[in-house]
């Protein structure tokens, strides 16, 4: 018996929840919207996007499970080197 091939279903885009420091807005944002940062440290890992209310540049730590999440939802990553 030849295999089956499961009907090609489109994947709803992810979206993470998000919330200003600055103007206190609560929002939905795209993978596209968010960039995560790897560094050496918890430190120096964190996560960034642009508040679509104010404008506002946010950038937050991420720890492990933030990491895997942004990471599993396609989010765009920068990994950072030491310079020693």
């Amino acid at each position: 018996m030849p295999p089956t091939s499961m009907p090609s279903v489109p994947m709803a885009p992810v979206l993470f929840q998000a919330s200003c420091p600055e103007c206190r807005a609560r929002f939905e944002l795209s993978a596209g919207a968010l960039r995560l940062a790897i560094g050496a440290s918890r430190r120096t890992t964190f996560y960034s996007f642009t508040c679509p209310e104010c404008e506002t540049v946010v950038r937050k730590p991420a720890g492990e499970r933030i990491v895997e999440l942004l990471t599993g939802g396609g989010v765009r990553t920068l990994r950072l080197h030491s310079t020693l």
